[in-house]
This record gives structure tokens, C-alpha cells and sequence, in this order.
């Protein structure tokens, strides 16, 4: 028997990252072996999703996993994202780890544009929920135990009030029609606080709820203090 294939899996923190999870723990080709995260340095935020880099580290705590950060400016641009992430993927090839893992599952441009920069490293991209039904995706999220909350929105897709909502089955019925329930499109993100791979829940607070570039509705997740 072969051995089992060392991967990184590129961790948002939401819920296509943590069901991404969830299924290579559970194939006996790969072994996890971190997550590679990148990071807004000017606010210590998750890039896109806002989330606090206190909540990202308290997530890679609870899984027991190494977390690898790549760091950007907050006003990035797609050249600096690619210089910071061939470096970082040149670090773990120079370990023997040539494969990373993705929780994309249907956008075959962001497909096609991960596997060309990583084929360029001399390393293979894996994609484990790929063409899975998202609404299928979406039940079993929730019926395997995980729990997330929408930490930010596209407010052309939603309205603002679902900012800060729980990801749930009242979440599903009332997405519009038109909107993927895994937020594939870009329609909202999530940030995970409870999964079967954790070892306790990441505690977190709501806090206030912003509006940036006039169409992005966030709602900042405090951790808990007690």
C-alpha cells in the first residue's frame, strides 16, 4: 500500500474550507499536514472574508493543525498576491509537500487559474468537493454538525440583514432565488465555529455591521471573552 500523499489545504475559514476538511481527513490518499491562509497585515484580517486573525488562529488551534500565513497589503493587487504565494509554495515543495488542496466546487475559471499557478511551482492542485451539488453540500453542512456564521454579504445578491446570520436551515429557505446556497458566486462568505474536526467550538460575539466599497456588508465576529 502506498503512502498516504502530504497536501496543504488553502483555508478561508469558512464552510467550503472546513467541508474540504472534513472530507480529506477521511481519504486515506492524503495527509493533511496545515493550512495556508492569507492575511490583510494592515488589519489582521482573513483577506475577503474580514475575519479577525484572532478568530483564524483560534480556528487552526482547535483543529490541531499548523496554520501557514502568506501576508498582504490591505489595497493588494494580483501581482503581489502571486509573488507571496510562489515563495510560500516554493517553502513547502523544498519539504517534499507538492500538492494543496481547495474547497471550490464548480467555477471552472478559478479552477483552471489555480492549477496553472501551482503547476508553475511544480505542484498539483486537489480539489475534493469538486461538482458536488451545492444544495446537497449545503444540508449536509448542517446535518454533520458544523456551525458558521455569514461574516460578510455581497449587497448587490443580499440584503445587509443577512450579515451576522447563522448558516442554517431558516438561512436557506430565505436566500433569494437566484443565490447559490453555498455562496459559490461570491453571494456571501462564512466564517466556521463549530465543526467535528474541532476540539471545543471558537467562541465569538457579534459586533457591528459595516458597509465597504458601497456594496460589501460585513459584521465584525469579536472573539469571546469568557
Amino acid at each position: 500500500m502506498s503512502a498516504a500523499t502530504p497536501l496543504i489545504l488553502s483555508w478561508s475559514g469558512g464552510k467550503d474550507s472546513a467541508l474540504a476538511l472534513h472530507a480529506l481527513k477521511r481519504d486515506p490518499r492524503y495527509r493533511l499536514m496545515g493550512l495556508l491562509t492569507s492575511v490583510n497585515r494592515d488589519y489582521s484580517r482573513i483577506s475577503m472574508h474580514g475575519v479577525r486573525e484572532a478568530l483564524l488562529d483560534a480556528q487552526a488551534e482547535a483543529l490541531g493543525l499548523p496554520l501557514h500565513k502568506i501576508s498582504l497589503s490591505a489595497h493588494s493587487n494580483n501581482e503581489e498576491y502571486e509573488t507571496v504565494m510562489t515563495a510560500k509554495l516554493e517553502e513547502f515543495r523544498q519539504q517534499g509537500i507538492c500538492h494543496v488542496a481547495f474547497g471550490d466546487l464548480f467555477l471552472e475559471d478559478i479552477r483552471r487559474y489555480r492549477e496553472a499557478q501551482l503547476a508553475r511551482a511544480t505542484m498539483e492542485a486537489v480539489f475534493p468537493l469538486w461538482l458536488k451539488p451545492t444544495p446537497v453540500l449545503a444540508r449536509e453542512f448542517i446535518v454533520s454538525g458544523f456551525g458558521a456564521t455569514l461574516c460578510c454579504v455581497d449587497g448587490e445578491k443580499l440584503g445587509p440583514e443577512f450579515a451576522g446570520r447563522e448558516f442554517d436551515n431558516t438561512l436557506l429557505s430565505d436566500l433569494p432565488s437566484g443565490v447559490d446556497p453555498c455562496g459559490e458566486n461570491g453571494e456571501f462568505h462564512t466564517f466556521v465555529h463549530r465543526s467535528p474536526e474541532f476540539r471545543a467550538p471558537v467562541r465569538h460575539t457579534l459586533g457591528e455591521r459595516v458597509t465597504r466599497e458601497g456594496r460589501f456588508h460585513y459584521c465584525d465576529l469579536l472573539p469571546a471573552t469568557r
